[in-house]
């Protein structure tokens, strides 16, 4: 499996459940190393789910939300999740090429869990059909 390269953007994540059923959830792309820096610093929420890339740790210094947080691997698979509050260092995790950011709860909501797998989609938000829309 080659490297995978997305560009800063806009796009769909989907989360896959073990029965292959899903959620699509609106998505940005942090690629750049301006653009994962930022991250969501300066954000009172977010719409989605911000995927940083390449990433095996975040922080919440400046923060002004809760957030959560999934370590991803090389082939997308949901290696941890947690829920950080504003002023706090997360641990990197080893394994981890990617990090997702999204409100604290929503992962919950769509089901992203340990051993959940994800599927990027580049192109434009609205093809996202709305936040948490079942497929």
């Amino acid at each position: 499996m080659g490297r995978r390269r997305w560009r800063d953007g806009v796009g769909v994540l989907a989360v896959v459940g073990a029965d292959g059923e899903g959620v699509r959830v609106p998505l940005e792309v942090a690629s750049s190393y301006r653009a994962r820096t930022k991250g969501l610093l300066g954000r009172d929420s977010v719409d989605g789910v911000m995927l940083l890339t390449p990433a095996s740790g975040v922080h919440t210094f400046r923060m002004r939300m809760a957030i959560d947080v999934a370590y991803l691997d090389r082939r997308l698979n949901v290696i941890a999740v947690r829920t950080m509050r504003p002023g706090r260092m997360g641990l990197p995790r080893l394994r981890a090429r990617h990090v997702l950011e999204a409100e604290a709860g929503a992962m919950g909501e769509w089901g992203l869990r340990v051993g959940a797998r994800v599927e990027v989609v580049e192109g434009s938000a609205e093809s996202a059909g709305g936040a948490g829309r079942q497929d």
